[in-house]
């Protein structure tokens, strides 16, 4: 009996029982898009990464995952520049809201931008010139990340 019991307790640990779920958890693309239209930021954040976790079915909301690039709050910036890489090559049409991020004040929204960046791939050679320039970013993962887009874009 001891073991059922503990057979029990490890299986509903191992699913999750009793953990509440994220808010972006469970949802569909549209739903997900539209918590990015939400007022609050929390949610739109969730909704990018919700979105992030769809790659490229979430194809759809690349202009509304552009357009939050340009938010006051940081944590949406990098949630909607962690998408649109996720995304990949069918969101080539955010290039240039994702090349204006690489000069993001955070360096977390400059090095998502980057890597973004490199999973579109050589439909972002656009963003060349920007990426060059943060190849010498003054933070060494952006640098890192700018690196690897130029070669990912230059790539044949």
């Amino acid at each position: 009996m001891r073991l059922h019991g503990w057979l029990l307790t490890a299986t509903a640990l191992a699913v999750g029982c009793g953990k509440p779920a994220l808010p972006h958890e469970g949802k569909s693309v549209a739903q997900l898009e539209r918590m990015l239209q939400d007022a609050d930021p929390a949610v739109q954040a969730q909704g990018a990464l919700g979105l992030s976790e769809h790659g490229p079915a979430a194809k759809a909301a690349t202009p509304a995952l552009a357009e939050l690039l340009r938010s006051p709050h940081s944590v949406v910036r990098q949630n909607a520049a962690l998408a649109l890489g996720k995304i990949g090559p069918e969101a080539r049409a955010a290039v240039p809201a994702l090349t204006e991020a690489l000069d993001d004040p955070d360096w977390p929204v400059r090095r998502h931008a980057a890597i973004a960046l490199g999973e579109i791939g050589p439909d972002a050679r656009d963003a060349l010139p920007a990426l060059d320039k943060h190849a010498r970013d003054p933070d060494p993962l952006v640098r890192k990340a700018a690196q690897a887009a130029r070669a990912k874009i230059r790539a044949p």
